[in-house]
């Protein structure tokens, strides 16, 4: 995600900075500066050496590239990183004060996003969060879809960024919906996924093509393009991961939380969630969430 969200920024003329927080972890760090017509950025990833070569330039630390740039954007794996990356030493805010946004693109629980807001605005910073639904293919294409709240002033400023990274930025109003929107839509590709794995599950033991099932699903009502893209690589096996597992089962439980703030009956959602436990305790974790799939057969079924 990291890596196609910076490549297309470098495509399009945009100046980027990059910082790595880490050689062993896919979690980034994005930090902007708009200059004129350009926007600096600082990505925290393992590939900034890659990035480096196709134009980019290295920083060292979130605080020392805060201090160098007005807008701060922020995309990590989890509410742990989002929270280390702002509060930690030579973290953002040590440097984030009047005149600078800090914009997260992080999956986030509502309360997480509340706390590093509460946080930036104390210091006199501006505070945006903005999830993405869509993973490593929609990144590469500058096709996300943008869930941002918080400051609009900051939303307005930060377009030209998002229109390159995403082919539609919403803005949801006040922080923690962002957040929310994001599980919601998580939760419901989480419990699609399961749906669709079982029912490839049940058409090969019953003795039909699953293939044809693929056909037959993106000619009807239910088509939709995670079918079509997933299915293919499912039936081959094949779970290079596009979104890793860990993270679907993260934001299961997070949008679980959500249920439960709100009383919220989701025994469909709960049943999903426990799938995908079970397929990190399998060891898939860093595959594809489509690998899911595997916790059937694992069951002594087929497909």
């Amino acid at each position: 995600m990291g890596k196609a969200m910076s490549m297309n920024l470098l495509r399009h003329g945009f100046k980027v900075t990059v910082w790595n927080r880490t050689l062993s972890k896919f979690v980034f760090l994005l930090c902007t500066a708009l200059l004129s017509q350009y926007l600096e950025w600082n990505l925290e990833i393992c590939v900034c050496d890659e990035l480096v070569k196709h134009g980019a330039s290295i920083g060292e630390t979130p605080a020392a590239v805060v201090q160098k740039c007005k807008y701060t954007i922020a995309m990590l794996s989890d509410p742990a990183a989002a929270l280390s990356v702002v509060f930690d030493k030579d973290g953002v805010l040590e440097q984030i004060c009047n005149g600078k946004g800090y914009i997260d693109m992080s999956t986030v629980d509502a309360d997480s996003s509340s706390k590093i807001c509460e946080a930036i605005t104390s210091r006199g910073g501006r505070f945006l969060e903005a999830p993405v639904s869509g993973s490593k293919k929609p990144a590469e294409d500058g096709q996300l879809v943008i869930l941002a709240a918080g400051d609009k002033s900051l939303f307005d400023e930060i377009l030209p960024a998002f229109d390159v990274l995403g082919k539609k930025s919403f803005f949801l109003g006040e922080v923690g919906n962002g957040a929310k929107m994001k599980l919601v839509v998580n939760m419901t590709m989480g419990s699609m996924m399961n749906a669709f794995s079982e029912g490839l599950t049940l058409a090969g033991r019953s003795g039909l093509n699953p293939q044809t099932l693929l056909d037959v699903l993106d000619l009807g009502a239910i088509a939709n393009p995670m079918f079509k893209m997933k299915g293919p690589t499912m039936l081959q096996n094949n779970y290079s991961p596009a979104f890793p597992l860990k993270h679907q089962q993260k934001d299961m439980r997070l949008a679980l939380a959500l249920g439960d703030e709100n009383a919220i009956s989701m025994p469909v959602a709960a049943a999903a969630n426990e799938a995908f436990k079970k397929a990190r305790s399998m060891g898939l974790g860093d595959l594809d969430f489509s690998a899911v799939f595997e916790t059937l057969k694992a069951d002594g079924h087929s497909s």
